[in-house]
């Protein structure tokens, strides 16, 4: 395999789930099974749907807005601002929120690529694996 170049706005797929622009550019539909990158706008007053990476670890780099992380598992909410890293260890139901009257915009996802999750929203046939 060789390097290649991705850009986000030619994404190979989206996923509601994340947000309404929600765009995978680099996960295991490209062939990255450790590296994930994802692209995502949320609007003002738009939040993930709760969910949780059974095996990844996930990270999430605010370029642009505000918003709120809820850590549903410990009960926290913590405020971020463009600049800031979110880190949601493995196994912590969360969400992120732009319910600060601004869009947010990030890039990151988790690691290595959640392939449970994918399966389980069809983005993955349910017998896909890592290539050995």
């Amino acid at each position: 395999m060789a390097i290649r170049i991705f850009h986000r706005d030619t994404p190979s797929m989206r996923l509601p789930l994340i947000s309404r622009d929600a765009r995978f550019v680099i996960w295991p539909g490209t062939g990255a099974w450790s590296a994930n990158m994802n692209y995502v706008r949320l609007e003002p007053g738009e939040a993930n749907k709760p969910h949780i990476h059974t095996l990844s670890e996930d990270t999430i780099f605010i370029l642009e807005g505000e918003g709120t992380v809820h850590d549903y598992t410990n009960d926290i909410k913590l405020p971020f601002r463009a600049g800031c890293v979110v880190h949601v260890p493995v196994g912590v139901k969360h969400a992120v929120a732009a319910d600060r009257g601004v869009g947010i915009v990030s890039v990151g996802g988790p690691s290595p690529a959640d392939v449970p999750l994918l399966k389980a929203v069809g983005a993955l046939a349910a017998d896909a694996e890592q290539p050995a």
